[in-house]
Formats: structure tokens, C-alpha cells, sequence
């Protein structure tokens, strides 16, 4: 991988409207290089025959099957609301006419 210097670090804060300070270019730009460095390292293995993953252990949702319950917190819920109009609530409007 290519080097990154200062004015790569300038351009890139400035392309992500980041206010980076003058005295962090330096330390951001070591920490920057050593990431690319990193990665450079990482091409270099060999991954023939590795399947693609997205991550290093697998995950199984666990799901059930829904069930419509009755509930007996639904008036207390719809109580702490700001504004209620019997079941439903009362928001400002958001959207003009």
C-alpha cells in the first residue's frame, strides 16, 4: 500500500467534514498508516479455499411463532401519553397541508 501523508489526512477530514485539529494530523496520520500497513500485511496470506465469511462465529436466530396474547397494560401505557384521544394518541403534526 501506498504511503498516507498530512495533506492526505487534510483532504480526507476535510471530504468527511471533520474538524481535525492541526495537532492530531500527525498522530492520526502514523495511526492511519499503520492500519494501511495492516492490511497490506493481510492481502499477503494466502486464503485459497477459505469461504467467505461475515464473521468469525456463526449466528442463529433463535425465533417462535408469534402468539396474539391478551394484555392488561395497554390504558396504562396509552395514560402516560402527553396528549390521548381514546385509543389513539395526539402528536404535532409534521407534515403541511
Amino acid at each position: 500500500m501506498g504511503s498516507i501523508n498530512r495533506d492526505d489526512v487534510r483532504h480526507v477530514a476535510r471530504l468527511a467534514r471533520l474538524a481535525l485539529p492541526e495537532e492530531r494530523i500527525t498522530t492520526i496520520t502514523s495511526q492511519l498508516e499503520s492500519i494501511l500497513d495492516y492490511v497490506s500485511h493481510l492481502q499477503s496470506i494466502d486464503t485459497t479455499g477459505v469461504p467467505p465469511t461475515t464473521r468469525a462465529v456463526e449466528v442463529v436466530n433463535v425465533t417462535r411463532t408469534d402468539q396474539v396474547k391478551p394484555t392488561t397494560v395497554r390504558d396504562g401505557l396509552l395514560d402516560q401519553a402527553p396528549q390521548r384521544e381514546g385509543d389513539l394518541l395526539v402528536v404535532p403534526r409534521i407534515l403541511a397541508e
